[in-house]
């Protein structure tokens, strides 16, 4: 029985890798991939533009532009000298942020007031917008500090120490990255298998295979073997790129990420099987790979938080084994989490994948006979 399917595994293999091109697909975009969306997909902002529109000379005026000048996310690109000035730059999308000094900011400080700072900033994104106003807001409250033990004045009654967990930096890419192993595991492997039984019927030797002596779930493990061992082996590259290229940390075991990974190749075959099975040509087995995979991506909480989902969506992905691995994955690699914290996120996965290797063979079965 293992020798049979030894034997269509290594017939799978060479199917797939004498092809050039096939060599090509499989290696390659999903590098390019990582690269790509680990560059450009990120969080953080970095020489967010700025004006400045200053109607105080004064000391206090200059000190608090300099944190500005001086901050590695803020790049000043236009000086105001009037307010009708501001709405042309933030419309025709120049500058980010604007900060509006009064007349009177360095005179109501030297005299102990309140002195108003105006910042105008392009909401038209919020999530730049707020991470714009987090930048300027530790500016100014630094510049509030400085000043205020500078002048011998009572500090602000609170003070704010923010220690980040498992990401000190708060680097983007670090949450990133992890994610996008899960995601591009996920499109090679369904890819692999959602067309391994639908060639066989489009080139003509799926009845060849039928009168060999393999019995149908010879052929359904012979036909998932390939897939499982590609997927293993390009996630391999792929966390071998995320910790010695972009330096993400692997604080957690291996063999805790690699147990998350078989049962996450288990049940992403398992899905694959199951539209190869459904499948009559190639073309419907990439439509049906396609259909899965951009929800399973959506459902992951790769970019949004589940819990912020409808109570309706977020049931839903219980079904979606990737939104368990993206859990296992940054688990590992930024917390360190143990296999005991991340148990209940592997079974599921590997109750999807018994479930969906099940439902492949009946329906290989079905639509053989």
């Amino acid at each position: 029985m293992f020798k049979r399917i030894i034997a269509l595994a290594v017939k799978e293999f060479l199917a797939l890798l004498k092809d050039k091109k096939s060599r090509f697909v499989i290696i390659v975009p999903p590098l390019v991939q990582l690269f790509v969306f680990s560059y450009a997909a990120t969080y953080d902002l970095n020489r967010v533009p700025y004006a400045v529109y200053n109607e105080d000379r004064g000391v206090a005026a200059r000190n608090l532009l300099a944190g500005f000048q001086g901050s590695k996310n803020f790049r000043r690109v236009a000086r105001i000298d009037r307010s009708g000035q501001i709405a042309p730059l933030i419309d025709r999308k120049q500058v980010l942020l604007v900060v509006h000094i009064g007349p009177q900011f360095s005179r109501d400080l030297a005299l102990g007031r309140p002195a108003p700072l105006q910042l105008l900033v392009d909401g038209r994104n919020s999530n730049t917008a707020m991470l714009t106003l987090n930048y300027a807001r530790d500016i100014v409250d630094h510049f509030n500090r400085r000043w205020s033990a500078a002048h011998q004045l009572a500090p602000p009654p609170v003070r704010l120490d923010i220690r980040a967990w498992f990401n000190p930096n708060l680097v983007s890419r670090w949450f990133i990255v992890p994610g996008i192993v899960g995601l591009l595991t996920l499109v090679v492997a369904i890819m692999v298998t959602s067309l391994s039984v639908a060639r066989e019927r489009e080139q003509g030797t799926f009845d060849q295979l039928l009168v060999t002596p393999l019995r149908p779930t010879e052929i359904l493990i012979g036909k998932a073997l390939p897939g499982f061992l590609i997927g293993l082996f390009e996630a391999s590259l792929i966390m071998m790129a995320a910790v010695f290229w972009f330096a993400i940390p692997m604080r957690g075991r291996l063999l805790v990420l690699y147990l998350g990974l078989a049962l996450f190749l288990l049940s992403v075959v398992g899905v694959g099987l199951m539209i190869s099975s459904l499948s009559v040509t190639q073309q419907q087995g990439l439509l049906g790979a396609f259909l899965f995979t951009v929800p399973a991506i959506i459902l992951s909480g790769f970019a949004t938080p589940i819990a912020n989902m409808p109570r309706a969506v977020q049931y839903l992905t219980l079904l979606n084994p990737l939104r368990y691995f993206m859990v296992v994955l940054r688990g590992v690699f930024l917390e360190g989490a143990p296999f005991s914290q991340l148990a209940h996120q592997l079974w599921p996965m590997a109750l999807i994948g018994v479930t969906s290797l099940m439902l492949a063979g009946w329906l290989f079965r079905h639509r053989m006979y």
